[in-house]
């Protein structure tokens, strides 16, 4: 695992020898500090941390919902339920609070096979003024988002309008994860549908973020007057903003190194020409890289100061402070092995818990009895 603490935009020598000097300190800052040390999968108390605040305390997970099928998209509604969509049914159940369930409808026009599916869901920020969830998902052709009107009533999904198509479709790095950013445009993470060069050309929807109207029009202010926002993605599968506006987004490298990456429009985070920090000044380099083994990170969220980020192969939740200005801490990992691969962490609207769901139905998973689950994790 290796972090880069500085927000230093492009790679260059100077901010080479910044990022040096500032991991040097971090190191000597941790040697004096008490350090935190993994046991059983959890972060012993007593770990510091460069935030001011404090990171949040874990509390014990305690499961909402078991027997569920690759729960991949979820979004919470103003009443703190939340919708979760199943990759290989194309199945969306809500969720009350307490853990309560019913069947929402299932998405039309879904096929699954390999990571393909339905994937992402963001509920329309307006709701329920706009009474609209989004899904990204996979079709028998390529990937798709589509608008899909909720009566929140009757608890039930109308049909899906597709308002963007033609998006690379693959058995793996199909991307998915969409979420409204704080701007209120809807930003779609994609994957390189195994064809690597496409990530370079931004002519192309594939290994990109992606930055778009409600209507499914190219975002105005986007760089290349269409809907590309960042390029040169593998498979991004986690998006989130700090509250300073700043966009977060988490990618599965190839052999080398996994990375979490500071998002600004119109830049180049390198793929396939370089994976992780270092590949010259053209690209944009990684905030955090581990290597593929700890992480293969998909989903990510921000609560408390912290960035949370769900990791599959390496079975764990990740925490990453943030200190500020684009500056991360030194990230820590909690509840290792314990629930096996981790897809979609999300922080409950009332600040007060994570939602946090298990992958283990996946083709590399190993189901134990009640998977896959959701979650709820308090904050305290």
């Amino acid at each position: 695992m290796a972090h880069r603490p500085l927000r230093t935009g492009k790679n260059g020598s100077t901010a080479h020898a910044l990022a040096l000097l500032s991991t040097i300190a971090l190191l000597l800052t941790s040697c004096s500090s008490n350090g935190a040390e993994e046991t059983g999968g959890r972060v012993e108390d007593g770990a510091t941390d460069s935030n001011e605040a404090g990171p949040p305390d874990l509390g014990e997970p305690q499961d909402l919902v078991t027997d569920l099928e690759v729960p991949w998209g979820i979004d919470f509604l103003p009443d703190g339920s939340a919708l979760v969509a199943q990759r290989d049914s194309a199945e969306v159940v809500l969720v009350a609070p307490d853990g309560t369930t019913s069947g929402a409808g299932t998405v039309e026009g879904v096929s699954h096979g390999g990571e393909g599916g339905l994937l992402g869901l963001a509920l329309d920020p307006d709701f329920p003024e706009e009474p609209y969830a989004y899904a990204y998902f996979t079709s028998d052709s390529d990937n798709r988002v589509a608008r899909i009107r909720y009566d929140e009533e009757a608890g039930e999904l109308g049909e899906a309008e597709v308002i963007l198509e033609g998006i690379p479709a693959a058995d793996t790095h199909n991307g998915g994860r969409i979420a409204f950013g704080p701007d209120g445009h809807l930003y779609v993470a994609t994957g390189d549908a195994q064809n690597p060069d496409d990530a370079q050309d931004t002519d192309s929807l594939a290994g990109k973020i992606l930055r778009m109207t409600t209507s499914g029009e190219p975002a105005p202010g986007n760089p290349f007057d269409d809907h590309v926002y960042s390029y040169g993605h593998r498979n991004v599968q986690g998006l989130a903003w700090d509250g300073e506006g700043d966009l977060y987004a988490t990618e599965f490298g190839a052999d080398a190194l996994d990375e979490i990456n500071l998002i600004e429009a119109g830049d180049n985070y390198g793929w396939p020409i370089t994976e992780g920090p270092g590949g010259g000044e053209e690209y944009t380099d990684p905030l955090i890289t581990w290597e593929p083994a700890e992480a293969s990170p998909s989903g990510m969220a921000i609560a408390g100061d912290s960035l949370w980020v769900a990791s599959l192969r390496g079975a764990r939740l990740w925490e990453v402070p943030l200190i500020g200005e684009g500056e991360v801490g030194e990230p820590r990992a909690h509840f290792v092995d314990e629930f096996g691969r981790l897809r979609t962490v999300l922080a409950h609207p009332e600040g007060d818990a994570l939602w946090l769901s298990t992958s283990n139905h996946d083709a590399w998973g190993s189901p134990n009895d009640g998977d896959d689950r959701l979650m709820r994790i308090p904050l305290e």
